[in-house]
């Protein structure tokens, strides 16, 4: 994980991950053959830790608007403490041929699923008006990676958590949630 977020997916290679690792050639080679499979894994290891943290975070809470708060909380509280995990898994991975890429894109639609699940239910218990929820969960994803990005990016950058008050207005706005200027959902559209 260092290695790819230090240097980037094409400057990494094989012998720099044998290296950090402490283990031999042979038995890296041996669970993953090459690093592809290896940047692969990883990624999907990390995104089942968000994904678990962020069910958890739900878990208890009630209503469209908590489910929210949680979620984001959660996952750009998670990115905020591990800069290098997100850096791997949104820059370093792009562009890296079609067979990463498709990786990838399964990855993304894990979470515009996951994203969809939750919105499906608050459809289904009148926590928000009906909506094309697939829709609003690929953009929705796309909105919150387009601010993960830019931030790993930044050269001096504030914390992540700053931007959760604008994001989540911007998000409940998109189902049909008006937010107050104190930050409290207060009505539907």
């Amino acid at each position: 994980m260092q290695a790819f977020a230090e240097q980037g997916y094409h400057d990494t290679s094989m012998d720099d991950i044998v290296r950090r690792s402490g283990f031999s050639k042979g038995a890296i080679y041996f669970h993953f053959p090459g690093k592809e499979a290896l940047f692969y894994a990883l990624v999907r290891r990390l995104a089942d830790a968000l994904e678990a943290a962020a069910r958890s975070s739900i878990e208890h809470e009630r209503g469209a608007v908590a489910r929210v708060d949680a979620a984001l909380q959660t996952l750009l509280g998670m990115i905020s403490r591990h800069p290098r995990l997100a850096r791997v898994a949104l820059v370093s991975g792009g562009g890296l041929g079609p067979s990463l890429d498709s990786h990838l894109m399964k990855l993304d639609e894990r979470f515009a699923r996951f994203i969809k699940e939750y919105l499906d239910k608050a459809v289904g218990d009148g926590s928000i008006p009906a909506v094309e929820t697939n829709i609003v969960a690929h953009a929705w994803l796309g909105a919150i990676k387009e601010i993960v990005v830019r931030w790993l990016r930044a050269r001096n950058r504030d914390p992540l958590e700053r931007v959760i008050p604008a994001l989540r207005v911007l998000l409940l706005r998109s189902i049909g949630i008006e937010v107050s200027g104190s930050g409290k959902a207060v009505k539907e559209k």
